[in-house]
Formats: structure tokens, sequence, C-alpha cells
């Protein structure tokens, strides 16, 4: 049985983390923070874990973890990096939701964040949590940087034809829409019902905080430079994304079908839908899977990938969870065979 500490677990990360932890059977939630909600039991606050979670939140000043293997970060971009060098000191593991050891340059990390890196040392150490590439890695790591939720879609997409060198790089275009849980549960005018529904709109066109994570994926894959237009979009949904990914082929008459359905053969959380698909969000609410669709129409020579995921799942504490049963070496679907809520 694992022993497991999460702080923050009052945002909509945190408490999709408790409720696919509260299902894993080889799993003891043992603390759960929060400085907001100190001595509240979690189910008074969380209706929906009524019965499945027997805690109070605790303060994280005074949360230690001396019972746990191993503990997640569901807190600000910010939050963790100022903790976690004391846990691996005393022994423990460390999976981080947020941004605070994604990126390895600490000057990006400043210059996107607006903020100082309070232990860049440890930017090296930290494994970037997309299974699909890296699980050789997890599975020895102190500190695996869980991917964000428009990099895991967009990367899921680009990566079998940046590794085949498939396509130009100085080419990536990656369109993505998001549910309005992906800004987050803080109080924010922007994110009011009156404010998003019946509203569709672009933001962060400029240079989204997740650009330079996707960048960074995408030269290790292409072997170099990978250029990406990246622009994210707000619809009127809770969750999801979708992202619409365009590459110039460098060989029209490639089977750009085939090549990710051999790449992704062995993936059991990302499933290749076949040729001519058009993948939903809703296919994958509440599910840890990522589904792709591969199109080049109008024999134009480029390549469309579809990349639909639930931001809160394979695009948060799924994949949290998912690097967590890798790192223990169980089963790596273990608690996240749930199908998709539908409708």
């Amino acid at each position: 049985m694992i022993n497991v500490g999460i702080v923050g677990g009052t945002g909509y990360t945190g408490a999709e983390l408790i409720r696919i932890l509260a299902g894993h059977s080889e799993v003891k939630i043992s603390a759960i923070t929060s400085r907001g909600m100190t001595g509240t039991p979690v189910a008074e606050y969380y209706p929906h874990l009524r019965g499945l979670v027997d805690l109070q939140f605790t303060d994280p000043a005074d949360q230690h973890f001396p019972d746990c293997d191993i503990v997640f970060f569901a807190t600000p971009n910010g939050t963790a990096m100022k903790l976690v060098p004391g846990l691996l000191d005393r022994g423990l593991r460390i999976i981080d939701l947020a941004a605070d050891f994604r990126l390895k340059d600490a000057e990006q990390w400043r210059r996107y964040y607006d903020m100082p890196h309070e232990c860049p040392q440890l930017l090296a150490e930290a494994v970037y949590g997309l299974p699909e590439i890296n699980r050789t890695q997890i599975k020895t790591a102190r500190l695996v940087a869980n991917p964000g939720c428009y990099p895991t879609a967009v990367s899921l997409g680009f990566l079998p034809l940046l590794a085949h060198n498939a396509v130009d790089p100085g080419s990536l275009i990656a369109d993505a829409k998001s549910g309005i849980s992906g800004a987050g549960r803080q109080a924010n005018a922007a994110n009011l019902f009156g404010e998003v529904a019946e509203d569709f709109c672009a933001y962060g066109v400029s240079g989204h905080r997740h650009l330079p994570e996707i960048r960074q994926t995408l030269q290790i894959a292409s072997g170099g430079s990978a250029d990406l237009v990246f622009v994210p979009h707000r619809v009127p949904m809770v969750r999801g994304i979708h992202a619409t990914l365009y590459a110039r082929l460098v060989d029209s008459k490639l089977d750009v079908q085939a090549l990710f359905e051999d790449y992704y053969r062995n993936e059991i959380f990302v499933d290749v839908l076949p040729a001519g698909s058009h993948p939903s969000t809703g296919s994958v609410r509440g599910a840890n899977y990522c589904r792709l669709a591969v199109h080049v129409p109008q024999h134009s020579g480029t390549v469309v990938v579809l990349a639909v995921e639930d931001n809160l799942v394979k695009g948060a504490a799924g994949q949290a969870v998912q690097n967590m049963n890798i790192m223990f070496d169980m089963e790596e679907s273990l608690g996240l065979q749930q199908a998709a809520i539908w409708p």
C-alpha cells in the first residue's frame, strides 16, 4: 500500500486527484492540505466524496507527511518549488501538477511565470512526466513534473511526426481549445458563467505560458529545432481540450495513419482512431485518454491531427496517477480504467 499526501486539495485538479486516488486499490491517502479549509472534513467540502474520503484538510505549515511515500502538489505555480527541496531531503518522492519543474531553463521560467525560481538546481533532475516518451526516467525519478493540459494534447499529436522526421519542424501550428476549468477555481470575473456562456475567444496569442513547455518537448522529439505557433482558445464548457494541429509533410504520400497506429501501438492511454474520424471532447470526459485522428485533407501535403483529452484527467490528475503507478512499479492503468462519462 502506497501512502500519499496531497498539497492543495481544494482546486479542480486537487479534487480530481482525490477522486481518482480514492478509487485506487493500492493507495491510502494519508493527508490533504489546504490553508483556507484547515479542519474541514474533505467530504463536507466535496459531497461527491462522501463515504470515500474520511479525512480533514490540514494546514500545510503543520504537515511534514511523516507516513507518506509520495506527495502530490496540486497548488498554484510557484508554491511547490518552496517546499519540494525539504521533502526530497526527507526521502519523499514528488509529483508536481503545476509548472514549477517543467522548464529546464530558469530564465525562461522567470520570463513566462513572472517570478524567479526558488530551486533552479532541481530543474535538471526533474523528469518531465509524459509517460509516452519518458517512462524509463519516470520509473526511478524522485521528482516528476507533470505536464500541462495543452502540452499533453499538442505534444502527443505531433510526436509521431517529429520522431520520424515526417514533417517540416518549422511549420508547426497548434490551434487549441479548452474548457473553463483549465483556468482554475479561483474567483475571477472573467470566469463567471455570465462571461463565458455563449462566448468563444482566443487568448495568450502573444505567448501563452505553455508555449515554452511544448516547444521544449517538440525540440527534443525532433532532435533539433521545432518552431511552433500556438493559439489557445476558451470555449463555454467545463472540461475538455480539443487541439487541431497542422504541419507540412516532407513526403505527401506518407501513410500517416499507419505511422500513428504503429507509434502508439503499445500505449494504453493514447487511442488512435480509424482513418477519417473526428474525435470529440465528450468521448474522453472523466477518462485518462487522449484520442487522436490524423488527416491529410484536400491532397494538400499538410497533415492535420485532431487531439482530444479531459484537461483535468489526462491533462492533469489522471496523468499524475499514471506517473505514480510507473514510479512504484504498478500496472500503469491501475485506478485509471474508468470509461468516459457520457452524455
